[in-house]
């Protein structure tokens, strides 16, 4: 049996030598002979309207792969690129209104595309832009919408109309409305006896619209074929399609798994300019702020970013990137799975199958010779052990670690077997965030504190003067009465009283007193103890002073922190 295992696994090592061997080799020839760029469709997600302007039986008699759509690019890898092989694509490209550029691949890549034809139907494979989403139709239906009630009007007057393609107009109804009203998520759920339609609006889930459960179906079905999914699975499916706004291209992530009632539907809108916020824009305090504008700009060190799903952890990541990136730097990304593209950056995804893990994808960038290293996240001793190994040895690296607050940062890389020792050198900044919404500036009132509230602004106000920091530096007087302000609604606001959102952030810099206690393996109360004189606003001091400022509103700040903590 031993020897049947050794066999197998020098059988597999023999593989893996050969495809990267034909790799090179492609890749070689590809620049000196063909003068074309060359790609490894392993390291890409595949598009699946792309695979709709080349039918499989063409795909496999010409040996290539169309992989990515872009507006109306289309970007195709191919094995053998002769003369008239290009010409003949150029032209079947042009006809479908596109515009091809054409890579060049090893068989192993194109074969991996030719699988995922296997997952559309063939009906949806026969033809390009027969499921398409219009931008042009989305842009003249987004100027009817303002706010949530606009798509309610717009879906229920869809519904009672007698137009032919009903379910193609309400899809394009609750994309426009969804990226008018800047949503992050759809979810379409079928109950007992209707569909429901929420969408997420800074971080919370509203009603929009209740339908029958044929036109659950019907979108359903819809969905599905956009998204590249398979139509009579009954198993949890991912797909993703692209839509055109203006200049910029936006992902739209499919999930489905099956419920009770039927299957539940969440897409997610990865829209580029929902990251392109300026790191002043974000919400960090100024003494903070210039602590993170010197670290981040050193030439080695780890910085790391708690807090749970959905705070916010991979916009600040993002606006770190842009804030240092220049011409002059080499910058890496590994991320699971790129959810947005900066220029001028490489990002890379990870592939489990594939074996290309955070670990494996560092690892790897590290041989690139890198400035500057970003892994989506740090949740095993592997990537642990590496990100440090790296930011010892001349690469600033950013990345992401699950805990509750940034205290938790430094037990936690213990925990993952991180020797504290050579953490001491390593570690630079430790920040943690969460996400609360902003009150909407046109409606907001201001309220009457009840007793309790008093006493816990009190209670945090006292702990920053104890620690040393000036009020007045927040634009706090502590003498004067406290004025807060609650949400309302109006018009501008969708009648929520809250309009976007902003951070509340805390952080712990590595310095001489810190570094003293990581060897001892400090828990949280120590490390907190420690760090009070380093003058950063704990996450709840933070909530605190954006309250008194007029910003976000008491609840909102107690659903993310504990303001009575100590």
């Amino acid at each position: 049996m031993a020897s049947d295992f050794d066999e197998e696994k020098k059988k597999r090592q023999l593989d893996d030598l050969h495809k990267q061997e034909e790799e090179q080799l492609v890749a070689t020839l590809a620049e000196s002979k063909y003068h074309l760029p060359y790609v490894d469709l392993y390291r890409l997600g595949i598009d699946n309207e792309a695979l709709r302007a080349i039918s499989h039986e063409e795909a496999i008699q010409m040996k290539v792969a169309p992989f990515k759509l872009f507006g109306k690019n289309i970007f195709i890898a191919v094995r053998s690129p002769s003369e008239d092989l290009l010409k003949t694509l150029k032209d079947s490209m042009e006809r479908q209104d596109l515009n091809p550029t054409f890579y060049m691949a090893s068989d192993a890549s194109i074969n991996k595309v030719w699988e995922r034809y296997k997952e559309i139907s063939t009906a949806e494979a026969s033809k390009v832009g027969g499921l398409d989403i219009s931008p042009e139709v989305l842009r003249e239906t987004a100027k009817n919408i303002e706010r949530m009630q606009d798509i309610e009007k717009l879906l229920t007057e869809t519904l009672e109309g007698n137009k032919i393609h009903k379910i193609s107009r309400m899809l394009e109804v609750i994309l426009a409305g969804a990226i008018a009203i800047k949503a992050s998520d759809i979810h379409i759920e079928p109950e007992k006896d209707r569909g429901r339609l929420r969408l997420r609006l800074d971080g919370v889930l509203q009603d929009i619209s209740f339908f029958g459960l044929d036109v659950y179906h019907l979108l359903n079905s819809r969905i599905k074929l956009l998204s590249g999914m398979k139509l009579s699975s009954n198993t949890a499916q991912d797909g993703r399609f692209s839509i055109m706004e203006e200049k910029e291209e936006l992902s739209i992530r499919t999930s489905l798994i099956p419920g009770a009632y039927g299957e539940s539907i969440v897409m997610r809108i990865l829209d580029p300019k929902s990251i392109q916020i300026e790191l002043k824009d974000i919400g960090i305090e100024p003494f903070l702020f210039s602590i993170i504008e010197q670290e981040i700009v050193k030439p080695n060190g780890l910085i790391l970013i708690t807090g749970p799903t959905g705070s916010g952890k991979t916009t600040t990541l993002y606006a770190f990137l842009r804030r240092i990136y220049s011409p002059e730097i080499k910058i890496i990304t590994i991320e699971d799975p790129i959810e947005y593209h900066i220029t001028g950056i490489t990002q890379t995804q990870t592939n489990e199958e594939r074996g290309y893990t955070f670990a494996e994808g560092l690892r790897s960038a590290l041989r690139q010779d890198p400035d500057v290293v970003m892994v989506g996240e740090i949740r095993d001793k592997e990537t642990a052990d590496t990100a440090v190994q790296a930011a010892l040895t001349g690469h600033i690296v950013f990345s992401t670690l699950h805990t509750n607050n940034a205290a938790g940062v430094i037990p936690r890389l213990i925990d993952l077997g991180v020797n504290p020792k050579i953490l001491v050198s390593a570690l630079s900044l430790s920040i943690a965030q969460r996400l609360v919404r902003k009150l909407c500036t046109f409606c907001k009132k201001e309220n009457t504190l009840t007793e309790e509230n008093v006493k816990t602004i009190k209670s945090v106000l006292d702990s920053i003067k104890a620690d040393g920091k000036d009020l007045s530096k927040y634009n706090i007087n502590p003498d004067a009465p406290f004025k807060t302000f609650s949400p309302v609604g109006c018009d501008k606001c969708n009648k929520l009283g809250y309009k976007g959102r902003i951070g509340i952030f805390e952080a712990i810099k590595t310095d001489e007193a810190i570094e003293k206690i990581i060897p001892e393996s400090p828990n949280e109360h120590e490390i907190k103890k420690v760090v009070r004189n380093q003058g950063i606003l704990s996450m709840r001091q933070d909530g605190i002073v954006k309250i008194l400022n007029g910003i976000t509103s008491i609840e909102e700040v107690q659903s993310v922190v504990d303001l009575n903590e100590e």
